[in-house]
């Protein structure tokens, strides 16, 4: 299973809507991304279409609710 983390993710957040497991690596080489995120997306679905990164990470954090820290006690 792979191991995503936000700064990881961070790489291939803009990618186009129905791209490929291919296509998705292609892109996250053209934008530099570390061996990590190639790794990862190498152990994605042949034959599935991703759309989101949610289709890619199920578990990935894309709200404040999300995240397992007390808001307030950051806030000014």
């Amino acid at each position: 299973m792979p191991t995503w983390t936000c700064e990881l993710i961070a790489y291939i957040a803009d990618f186009p809507v129905e791209s490929t497991k291919s296509e998705l690596i292609d892109y996250a080489h053209r934008n530099g991304a570390p061996k990590e995120v190639i790794e990862n997306l190498r152990e994605l679905d042949d034959y599935q279409v991703y759309n989101t990164i949610q289709d890619i990470w199920p578990d990935c954090p894309i709200s404040d609710e999300d995240y397992l820290y007390n808001k307030e006690e950051y806030e000014l």
